[in-house]
This record gives structure tokens, sequence and C-alpha cells, in this order.
């Protein structure tokens, strides 16, 4: 366990420089109130505005949110609508703000999918933020695990029909540069909220060995306290990457 400091938060060097986070349980907690479930996705944005400043103050350096997945489509046209222009209205009002606080923004999907309008606002906050070094910010928008995967596979065999690369020489490198993340460090910690415990087709190929925290919180009750307590349980993992403990104590 690492030292605290005089606020009693995890810090120092044993602070996971990765944290992705699946955002579970809007709807449930407007539901629990006899709301409106937009009025969850509302309440889910505060906390998401919050953990983005926890971890941030933490020395956090990626932090990836699954905001919208793949399967999402499938929900409600309703729902769809109103998370799409929340999203643009949020995008709106933030960006300025995380680029005033040095975090840059990502994000990632399969972005052909979104209206014209909103591709334009990523892009343009993309380019606004490009420069800031504190945190990175990603944020998953129609992204689903095995459509990455598959995208990135697409790409490599275009290679390989190209000339470009020998099927021979078809390895994990080859198709990691292709993927969403490609360039940032897989995530060292993942977050559930909600109760529920999978992964939901969220960053399949860089999960693999990621430390699964599940909390079961509402994401609009997720607190600073629940972040600690995960990086609280992160800090005691014993990190082995396939070696044995004894492999690790003897460097």
């Amino acid at each position: 366990m690492s030292d605290s400091d005089t606020q009693g938060r995890p810090s120092g060097p044993d602070i996971p420089g990765h944290i992705a986070i699946i955002m579970d349980g809007n709807g449930r907690w407007a539901k629990q109130r006899g709301q409106a479930r937009a009025l969850g996705h509302r309440a889910g944005v505060k906390a998401t505005r919050a953990v983005v400043e926890a971890c941030a103050q933490r020395g956090v350096k990626q932090l990836t949110l699954f905001a919208f997945s793949s399967e999402n489509w499938n929900r409600p046209a309703d729902e769809v609508s109103s998370l799409m222009s929340l999203f643009l209205e949020v995008l709106q009002r933030e960006v300025d703000v995380l680029h005033k606080n040095d975090i840059s923004v990502r994000f990632i999907g399969e972005r052909s999918q979104l209206s014209e309008r909103l591709q334009k606002k990523l892009a343009k906050a993309e380019e606004q933020t490009a420069g800031n070094k504190r945190m990175q910010l990603i944020l998953a928008v129609a992204y689903g695990g095995r459509w990455d995967i598959v995208q990135a596979a697409a790409k490599v065999a275009a290679d390989v029909e190209a000339g470009k690369l020998a099927a021979a020489d078809v390895d994990e490198a080859a198709l990691e540069q292709h993927l969403s993340l490609h360039g940032v460090p897989d995530p060292d910690l993942l977050i559930r909220t909600g109760g529920e415990t999978r992964i939901s087709n969220f960053l399949l190929w860089d999960l693999a060995y990621t430390e699964l925290h599940f909390c079961n919180s509402l994401w609009p009750d997720f607190s600073d306290a629940e972040l600690d307590a995960a990086i609280d349980f992160y800090q005691a993992r014993e990190r082995r990457f396939g070696r044995t403990g004894d492999q690790l104590e003897a460097g």
C-alpha cells in the first residue's frame, strides 16, 4: 500500500496509470426515484464530472469511460435520441473546462454511426485539447470490443492483401497498432458500477491483464470514497503478468 496524502486519498507510485470505468446504473437510479431514465443520465453526468476531477487530482494519466456501447443502439429510440442530445450538450459545456484544466479528450468507437454534427463536435474537442498533458480522458462512444478487434483485423488483412505485410508476420503487435487504444497503455484497473460482474464487450483486447473491481453503487451515486476503495483494491493486488510471486520478488 502506498502512502496517502493529507486528505486520506491513495497516492504515490502505485496509483493506477490508466483507469477504465463502465458507468452502469443511471436508468435504475432514476427508476428507484420514480423518474424518467433521461433524468438518471443527467445525474450520471454529474458523477462523470466528479470522477474526472478526482482522477486528475490523484495523478491518473488516462481515464477511459464507456459512454455509449454499440449495443446501446438497441435501446428505445427516444432514449437513444435523448442520450445523443445530452452528449452534445455536455460536450459544448465541458470541453472548455477540460481544456482549462490541461486535460486532453479522445473518442473511440464507430463514428460513422453518429450524426455528422456530433462527429464534428468530437473532432473539434480532440483538436482543441490535443496538447494538454495533465490527463487524457478517453470516451468510448458507439464502441464495442468485438467491433474494435474486427476492424483492426480487417486493416491487417488489407495490409496483407496489398503486399505491405506478409501473412507469416501477422502477430499481436500488427493487430494492436490498429486497435482504438493504440499508443495508450492498457488499463491497470477497471471499475464497474451497478452491481453487475461482467465487462459487457468493453475493451476486450486491452483488459487482458487488468485488475477488475465491481461495486454495487449505481453510477450517479459513485463517490470519491468508492474511487479510493477501488484504488486501494488495486494497490493490494500482486500483478504477476504470468510470472510467479517469487520471480517478482527476485526482480
